[in-house]
């Protein structure tokens, strides 16, 4: 028969130490996070699977195998497929788990700053990346598009970092909306945004101020990116569009922080 020596606790109860290193916090992290989504198939199926059917129907079927148009909305489309896993993974998911209290109870967890915000991060960029891949492997097989290997893989670079602007936007819309509104509001920005971005079809071929108004959202600065890559917008102004992205990411991440920062 086992005994417990007086003054010593059980193994049971004994406090577990916190690990010491903080890469494998940030990767547990991310371990969960994975998890999560895996576990809400009602966010990652629609959000992995709505960019393919919009570019099969409008770039592929509609324009009749038009090889402009394959190559213009594939690029278009790679942006549009970034947006949803930013907006709704941060849009909705923060909204949820602000109200459930998850946010205060991750303030007070023995884990690094940052850890939270980077695994959704993490996984909105790994989504990110699977619909590119998905989109090109259409774009090759279906469209007959043809570019060079430095394109299809700045095509995919600019898909994975240009998520992070819709990471900041959702975050900004998690943070205020309360959790029933946030699927309303989040749909209300996404599609318009990228109708009047011009993703869905050139600016010059919608009214004028809608065109002069275009710079004013983030997916048209990452639209023009990518159709730089494939020779379909100027490439000089380049720097122009990432300096124009950042600064609406810095801009929402701090307002989204400070709200927060009141609230959570």
């Amino acid at each position: 028969m086992s005994t417990v020596i007086e003054g010593t606790a059980s193994p049971a109860t004994l406090p577990v130490a916190p690990s010491r290193n903080p890469l494998a916090s940030y990767l547990l992290e991310a371990k969960y996070e994975f998890l999560r989504v895996l576990r809400t198939p009602a966010f990652a199926v629609p959000t992995l699977l709505f960019p393919p059917m919009f570019y099969l129907l409008f770039g592929l079927v509609l324009n009749h195998g038009s090889g402009n148009a394959a190559h213009y909305l594939f690029a278009t489309y790679s942006v549009f497929g970034v947006m949803a896993p930013g907006l709704f993974g941060f849009g909705v998911g923060v909204a949820i788990e602000r109200e459930r209290g998850w946010l205060s109870l991750k303030r007070v967890a023995p884990m690094p700053p940052g850890a939270y915000l980077l695994s959704k991060m993490g996984m909105a960029a790994l989504f990110a990346l699977i619909i590119y891949a998905v989109l090109a492997a259409m774009a090759f097989g279906l469209g007959g598009v043809r570019l060079g290997f430095g394109q299809w893989l700045l095509l995919g670079l600019i898909a994975m970092g240009g998520v992070l602007p819709f990471c900041a936007l959702g975050l900004l819309i998690g943070s205020r909306v309360n959790a029933s509104a946030s699927p309303a509001i989040v749909n209300f920005i996404y599609l318009p945004m990228a109708f009047l971005s011009g993703l869905w079809m050139p600016l010059t071929m919608l009214p004028n101020f809608i065109a002069q108004a275009a710079p004013i959202w983030p997916a048209y600065h990452l639209a023009q990116l990518a159709l730089a890559v494939i020779g379909m917008a100027p490439s000089d102004g380049a720097l122009v569009h990432v300096l124009a992205a950042a600064a609406f990411t810095v801009a929402c991440f701090l307002v989204a922080r400070r709200w927060l920062a009141r609230t959570a």
